[in-house]
């Protein structure tokens, strides 16, 4: 079973429930493998491993970044660095902020920018304020362009898609981030990892998660699952709807839908 983090395994806020934590353990009495994939930094998910007993590859940065429990890195899939300043230049005018992600270090322009107090309290470590990306160009795993205008995030998506094509990958992990990554970092790419790492065909592999980055992750996968809290739009594309994340979802489709089939 492979599970996104925000808004499907955590509740909104941030929390790691009691009961979710027994629904993995419940996974992992039933011999049935778990891995968790998010747009978050290795760093920002390491606060899931002890209480959750993780001994899968850990895929950060939608499968930009794969690492040990340890933190220790089996491989990474960067942009391309012609493509890094282009891609600022996009999302700069649709209005929205930026970020930059490379390695463990995440970059801002501006600490009181939208959401950097949030994200920095979610990933529990801070930001590194830089004047300018002009020297940030080599080995950047994820760009993030950032506001609270949902449409205009939405926009600059379709956008980056248009611009760069098959060059990145573009999708929103929140309704207000929009994450550029290597063309082979998405979630479906991390199911195809894992099921090859493991040998585990995907009629037999489980996924569950919330937005329109999670999609491509339901396709490479016999049983989806998709939250409660998740639009119609990305309701649509999967075979089972769960609670939301503030209404136990992950720990309900876990014992609905997962362990019964074993």
């Amino acid at each position: 079973m492979v599970a996104d983090v925000d808004g499907t395994l955590v509740t909104h806020d941030k929390v790691l429930t009691d009961r979710a934590i027994a629904a993995v353990r419940a996974l992992h009495a039933a011999d049935i493998l778990f891995a968790v994939t998010s747009g978050r930094p290795p760093r920002g998910m390491s606060m899931l491993i002890q209480p959750l007993q993780l001994q899968t590859p850990i895929a950060a940065f939608n499968g930009g970044l794969f690492v040990n429990p340890d933190m220790s890195v089996i491989e990474q899939h960067v942009i391309p660095s012609p493509v890094v300043a282009p891609a600022i230049a996009l999302l700069e005018s649709f209005g929205l902020d930026v970020w930059l992600y490379r390695g463990a270090d995440w970059f801002v322009r501006d600490l009181n920018g939208p959401h950097v107090d949030r994200e920095a309290w979610t990933v529990q470590f801070p930001p590194t304020l830089v004047k300018d990306y002009d020297d940030l160009t080599e080995d950047i795993a994820k760009i993030v362009g950032v506001s609270d205008d949902h449409d205009t995030v939405a926009a600059g998506s379709s956008a980056a898609h248009e611009q760069f094509g098959d060059h990145v990958s573009a999708a929103r992990s929140q309704p207000y981030y929009l994450d550029i990554t290597h063309p082979h970092a998405n979630k479906g790419t991390v199911v195809q990892y894992l099921a090859s790492r493991y040998h585990i065909p995907a009629e037999q592999i489980a996924t569950i998660g919330d937005m329109p980055n999670d999609v491509l992750m339901f396709a490479h996968s016999g049983l989806s699952i998709v939250m409660g809290n998740a639009s119609l739009e990305v309701q649509r594309c999967a075979r089972r709807v769960t609670s939301s994340n503030d209404e136990e979802g992950f720990a309900n489709a876990v014992q609905r839908y997962v362990v019964p089939r074993v």
